[in-house]
């Protein structure tokens, strides 16, 4: 393998070497699903399409439709969508529906996205310049002339930039630049990552919920005037949302119905008279069969596609649950086999494959979506949840060689040992997969917060590591990312960021020479995070505003219990019963923690250094000081359990928790505070100087509630003490935390490594820890991949809480995955 010298290869890394082609990883699986391993080949080579049709009906339908409520506008539109968007079917598809052309696709949603994005790729479309995506010069006329002319000053993010008030805008922009204190994540998505309830389509079917919307209808009084505000509006867009659902099915079944009579191979004749007579059922009607489900599910997800941008993109839930009983029907029938249930499978994940729509990550990101998809878990009643689809999903992701779906693994303290060997094989393989979620905590903050026993068990994984109660959650705009890198070096400089000079960003705090202890820097710290909260819950509220009065999403409320009984979109301010569980997010947290350490330990107790040595080290980015430098990245670190830095980060998480609980949202909730940067502590620490930790300027901030990357230098179970010292547990606005480990190939191989392995997811969900995801790959085919990309173009890696192909992210991103521990004990 080039340079690597590893003694172990994790199978991945394995296929690599051998230079197998992209496709099925098993010669068993190759022979018995050939379809999908015929599919599989260039898969990953193909160039995405951009896809204006949705865009431009969209538009079309809003200029006809002034006026109206805006729910009923959403209604329309997508009727309009549905009714004429070309559709087709792939040669190979053993169910329809799609939402761009055939092939990979990009959708474009121009009602959120800043005016004159679109048009700034089709500019360079038009002028020959290289992009990536496939954009016909009609492609790009239309966004140019029909699109982008409408949408100017009416977007999402418009709007919020129009009401930004001008303190709140100093703080974020300078010299037309962000400044990287606040990431807002609330509009280049429409929500939060969400998930439907595929459970209602597959047991009433939209014929179902169109009925109780006709109903709720009838009854009500036309004499109230919320009745004729709000409910009226509400249930009439659930109705043509229903209607809009069947067109789209009944077009698919006749387009399948004119291929087949066209068809002369009798196998394929077949199954497109399969997918018209499925199509004409479903998703109206409840399944009557697994593959009939499958379309319902799939289905029912084009149609969210069309409607919103859900970051990360709609979530398949928990699908070992909700497709369980047609599996079982089918099976004692007789009617389909697991080889048949697994082909099917992977044709649901070539579908979402091909849609490589994504708002939830930056370029360099990887461009992934992560339709999470979960197995295991808790019954409601308690009982484990692990069944038979629960271990053929596990196969085939193992078989399965695409970066999609992500796939989630709830466990609990009962969950089975083989199963739990079956979760430790795939992670074993070196790919991210699966990710984990730890019940024992889940559970018990939901219950904190509100839930029925029944609701908190049934909880369901939504994306990086966030997680949704389907039918009492109802906040749906997307959090501020907070850069505590840039709060420390605005408590080390007056609130002022060394990258725009003497701006005053933050608030003027004490000159740094002038703290006589660290509780003097404690509280600049503090006084500057009051600060930045401040501002990141205004731009909340302002979106939040914005978002209302813009989109709208009648088939998500259509499918939301709380939504159809108080005759309410998911947008308006406030549902009845429901639970408003948004969040904000920390970036940077092992960066601030040892940063604050080591100024502690350094110029406080050890008097090591001055304050005046310390801040010159920084503006010059440690230039010509470099034994200084060594003295900061040897102090303290977060991760190793020495019980220094610690106390620290209990008193950063404390902090944190107690700000957030002073604000309120629009709709009167309560915002969670999580540790879910995605990409952005990359973008974040490349807008900051250097911290006292050590980090020069630029590079990446620490992700995640992980260490800074390589600090953690004792193993992992050390690791895991450390992380577990700084949750401040008697606060219930804790939620998502992501953790990431990367372990060496060596130290889990063979069947002593998986036992390894599971004692330490084990011993993880004692702690009661919220998340664990690993990377199972050496340091050293990392590096080699940098330098050969196109010999480890297919080098899936764990990024945050998604996988993505190595060679598409950015160099600091792949700079910062490198840069991680790589633990060669546990």
């Amino acid at each position: 393998m080039g340079q690597t010298t590893a003694e172990v290869l994790s199978p991945q890394e394995e296929r690599i070497v051998k230079g197998d082609d992209q496709g099925l990883t098993t010669k068993e699986g190759q022979v018995k699903r050939m379809r999908i391993h015929k599919m599989l080949k260039g898969f990953r080579d193909k160039k995405p399409r951009f896809g204006v049709d949705r865009a431009l009906l969209v538009t079309e339908s809003f200029k006809q439709t002034e006026g109206l409520p805006n729910v009923l506008r959403w209604a329309k539109a997508m009727q309009h969508v549905v009714k004429n968007i070309p559709i087709s079917i792939g040669e190979d598809e053993l169910f329809a529906g799609r939402c761009g052309p055939l092939g990979k696709y990009y959708v474009l949603y121009p009602e959120l996205l800043p005016t004159g994005w679109a048009s700034k790729i089709a500019d360079k479309a038009l002028n020959g310049e290289e992009i990536e995506y496939e954009m016909t010069q009609e492609d790009a006329r239309i966004i140019k002339e029909e699109i982008d002319p409408y949408w100017t000053g009416r977007t999402v993010h418009d709007g919020y930039l129009a009401l930004l008030p001008e303190e709140t805008r100093n703080f974020m922009y300078q010299e037309g630049k962000a400044t990287g204190v606040i990431a807002p994540t609330g509009t280049a998505r429409t929500s939060l990552a969400w998930c439907l309830d595929y459970d209602k389509v597959m047991k009433r079917g939209f014929n179902g919920i169109k009925k109780e919307a006709q109903g709720k209808l009838a009854a009500l009084d036309p004499a109230d005037p919320d009745n004729s505000v709000e409910k009226l509006p509400f249930y009439k867009s659930v109705i043509i949302t229903c209607d809009s659902i069947e067109i789209m099915a009944k077009r698919y079944a006749d387009l399948a119905r004119q291929m087949a009579e066209n068809e002369p191979n009798i196998q394929r004749k077949r199954e497109l008279q399969r997918i018209a007579e499925m199509c004409d059922r479903v998703p109206m009607n409840p399944p009557a069969s697994f593959l009939e489900a499958i379309q319902s599910q799939w289905m029912t997800q084009v149609y969210s596609r069309y409607e919103q941008n859900i970051g990360g993109v709609v979530g398949n839930g928990r699908i070992d649950q909700y497709l369980y009983p047609f599996y079982l029907k089918d099976k004692e029938s007789g009617i389909i086999t697991d080889d048949e249930v697994l082909e099917i499978f992977e044709c649901l994940w070539l579908n979402m494959a091909q849609s490589v729509t994504s708002t939830a990550t930056r370029k360099g990101s990887g461009t992934p979506h992560f339709e999470t998809t979960t197995i295991g878990g808790q019954t409601i009643d308690g009982n484990d949840a692990t069944n038979e689809l629960s271990f053929l999903i596990l196969q085939s992701k193992k078989e399965f060689t695409l970066d999609y779906p992500d796939l989630t693994a709830r466990i609990h303290s009962q969950t089975p040992d083989g199963f739990l060997k079956k979760i430790c094989e795939l992670i074993k393989e070196g790919t991210g997969f699966p990710k984990l979620l730890n019940d024992e905590e889940i559970i018990e903050l939901f219950l904190a917060k509100g839930a029925s026993l029944d609701e908190a068990r049934n909880y369901t994984p939504t994306g990086c590591t966030e997680v949704k109660m389907l039918n009492r959650d109802t906040y749906f705009t997307g959090g501020p990312a907070v850069n505590l890198g840039a709060i420390v070096e605005m408590a080390l400089n007056q609130g002022k960021l060394r990258k725009f000079g003497s701006a005053q960003i933050g608030v003027k705090t004490k000159h740094p020479e002038d703290f006589k202890s660290f509780d003097d820097l404690w509280n600049a710290f503090k006084i500057q995070a009051e600060y930045t909260y401040k501002h990141a819950f205004t731009t909340q509220t302002i979106i939040d505003t914005v978002k209302r009065r813009t989109v709208a999403a009648p088939q998500t409320s259509a499918l939301h219990d709380l939504c159809m009984k108080n005759g309410s979109d998911i947008y308006e301010y406030k549902i009845n019963d429901g639970v408003s569980l948004g969040n904000t997010s920390i970036m940077g947290f092992g960066t601030a923690l040892d940063s604050l350490a080591a100024v502690k330990k350094l110029v406080f107790e050890d008097r090591k250094i001055t304050m005046k040595e310390l801040v010159e080290a920084l503006e010059t980015n440690y230039e010509g000081k470099e034994s200084m430098r060594q003295l900061c990245l040897n102090a303290p670190k977060y991760g190793n359990n020495e019980g220094f830095a610690e106390p620290i980060g209990l008193k950063i998480d404390s902090l944190f928790a107690e700000i957030v609980s002073n604000y309120t949202t629009i709709n009167g909730g309560k915002l969670d505070y999580i540790y879910v940067p995605i990409t952005e502590h990359v973008v974040g620490g490349a807008r900051i100087g250097a911290t006292p930790n050590g980090r020069k300027a630029g590079e990446a901030l620490s992700e995640g509630i992980s260490p800074t990357q390589g600090c953690d230098t004792k193993g992992p179970t050390t690791t895991l003490k450390s992380i577990a010292s700084v949750k401040s547990g008697q606060y219930k606005s804790r939620a998502a935390r992501l953790l990431n480990v990367k372990l060496s190939p060596q130290v889990v191989a063979g069947e002593r490594g998986t036992h390894t392995l599971a004692s330490l997811i084990r011993s993880w969900c004692d702690m009661k820890f919220w998340h664990l995801q690993f990377n199972i790959l050496n340091s050293d085919t990392l590096r080699e991949a940098q330098k050969n990309p196109s010999k480890y173009r297919n080098l899936i890696v764990r990024v945050a809480g998604y996988s993505a192909y190595f060679v598409d992210l950015s160099q600091p991103l792949q700079d910062e995955i490198i840069n991680r521990t790589e633990h060669q004990i546990i």
